[in-house]
């Protein structure tokens, strides 16, 4: 695997965005064509149907990655507790869910100056990763 950077640490999932995506939006635009040309009933039900099936996959996507970004939430509040020196850590708790999402990329000997970093400037997720020195790649993101 490549190493992970600021530049390439974005996921795509070829399954999802491309092949369930893609049919689900042709199944759209064919449903669509097919009302169309034939103004029934049944063929508008058809058209709300796959309107709603792709929804649902972008859904069913967002709450995926919703439960993920709690649990790295969790996992960086547990790593505060660990790594953070004893007069940072009650600080470390106004952190927001965004912030501790964007340093869990951060080294273990950069985390605790990124920390203090973000707590005083007030950085946002992006601000953050671009300044990580030492990636730490998180290769089972969704």
């Amino acid at each position: 695997m490549k190493e992970q950077n600021l530049a390439n640490h974005g996921r795509i999932d070829p399954w999802f965005h491309f092949v369930i995506v893609g049919i689900l939006f042709l199944n759209v635009i064919v449903c669509a064509i097919h009302l169309y040309r034939q103004p029934f009933h049944f063929n508008e039900w058809l058209l709300i149907l796959s309107v709603g099936l792709l929804i649902l996959a972008f859904k069913v996507r967002l709450y995926s990655l919703k439960v993920q970004d709690r649990v790295i939430t969790l996992e960086e509040r547990i790593r505060c507790a660990t790594l953070l020196p004893d007069a940072l850590k009650p600080r470390a708790l106004a952190l927001s869910p965004d912030q501790l999402i964007g340093l869990r990329f951060a080294s273990d000997a950069e985390f605790p100056a990124l920390v203090e970093k973000t707590l005083n400037e007030n950085l946002n997720r992006k601000q953050i990763k671009q300044a990580v020195q030492n990636w730490r790649p998180d290769n089972r993101r969704v």
